[in-house]
């Protein structure tokens, strides 16, 4: 990793990201964007204070955790033959994931144990009032990840993501959007957290089963991150995420450049290999040309020749339109 490319640094405006910084779509760092979050001060002086200060928010809701055992060093993946998962999820209090993250804190093979991507309000309300990013008029969804020596493996996120670490350290390795390639991506619809993943181990890659992992490193970038730091991860860039510290705590906000009413792509991805993937090779072209012409690569000329009040399903969305459209897609679906 000694060769790979590190993230770019920038640095805050007036102690906030602008606007312009928070429509990015190329990774940065701000070093110590969040350095006087008490969180982060109590991050620094060490993992028993970072854990008494979670707790003083702490009001019985339950929280998913993730747990593996030893051999797996922390790698949240899959099993041998890619047919179940190597860890297992348990439901449980916090204050519980905390006592267990302490017992396991100076074994020298601890198990993975890892509360992650959960909603701060829900589970700690009231920390946000002493640790938050202003993101002007986002309305992020803010979430808490709590763990121990722990590894995400290489993923994509259609929000964007504004990571910031509270307390350990973590090593992001991101990719951008068009090594997908190279990337070995796992099952679309069977992944150990929501979403595909890279089947190629960052920390150990094997150059033999995944020869066109050499070129994604060659575009990677790396990010090495203390308490205070924040990460902006655009939207739809591969990253891979390490904990490195025996407690660690990382806070993020993710945001849609797109209104609420518009779903997720990956619905229309996975609806594209129900209808589309199978076709003859000379349909499946006409289809990629209709895609590109009302979809990737539309102009003025597209719908000129259409009044605006007879465009119907190819007029711009809105709340009411994007309703319309779903009710009569899910209608075709289940004809």
């Amino acid at each position: 990793m000694a060769s790979v490319e590190h993230v770019r640094e920038v640095a805050a405006v007036g102690g906030r990201l602008p606007d312009e910084m928070l429509r990015a779509t190329e990774p940065y760092v701000v070093r110590g964007l969040a350095a006087d979050w008490p969180l982060v001060q109590a991050g620094r002086a060490g993992a028993a204070a970072a854990d008494a200060y979670l707790r003083r928010f702490y009001r019985d809701a339950p929280v998913n955790a993730m747990l593996g055992p030893p051999d797996i060093r922390g790698r949240f993946f899959y099993n041998e033959t890619i047919t179940g998962f190597n860890f297992q999820n348990v439901r449980a209090r916090l204050d519980q994931v905390l006592d267990e993250l302490a017992a396991h804190r100076e074994r020298p093979d601890p198990g993975a144990i890892y509360v992650g991507s959960t909603s701060i309000d829900a589970a700690l309300p009231g920390l946000r009032a002493e640790n938050d990013v202003d993101l002007g008029a986002r309305d992020p969804l803010a979430s808490i990840w709590i763990g121990n020596r722990t590894v995400v493996a290489t993923h994509y996120d259609l929000p964007d993501n504004l990571a910031v670490v509270a307390a350990g350290a973590r090593r992001f390795t991101l990719f951008p959007p068009d090594q997908l390639k190279n990337l070995y991506v796992g099952p679309l619809d069977f992944n150990p957290a929501g979403q595909a993943i890279s089947l190629v181990d960052v920390r150990e890659p094997d150059f033999d089963r995944f020869p066109r992992y050499a070129e994604a490193l060659a575009h990677a970038r790396v990010a090495e991150m203390e308490p205070g730091d924040a990460l902006f991860v655009p939207s739809m860039w591969w990253h891979h995420v390490e904990a490195l510290a025996p407690f660690n705590v990382l806070v993020n906000y993710w945001w849609r450049q797109s209104p609420d009413y518009m779903d997720t792509p990956t619905n229309a991805l996975m609806l594209a290999l129900l209808s589309l993937r199978e076709l003859p090779p000379a349909q499946r072209r006409a289809w990629q040309e209709i895609f590109r012409h009302y979809i990737f690569e539309p102009d003025a000329a597209t719908l000129a020749h259409l009044p605006e009040d007879a465009r119907y399903a190819l007029a711009p969305l809105t709340d009411d339109g994007a309703r319309v459209l779903r009710g009569q897609l899910l209608r075709r679906i289940n004809r």
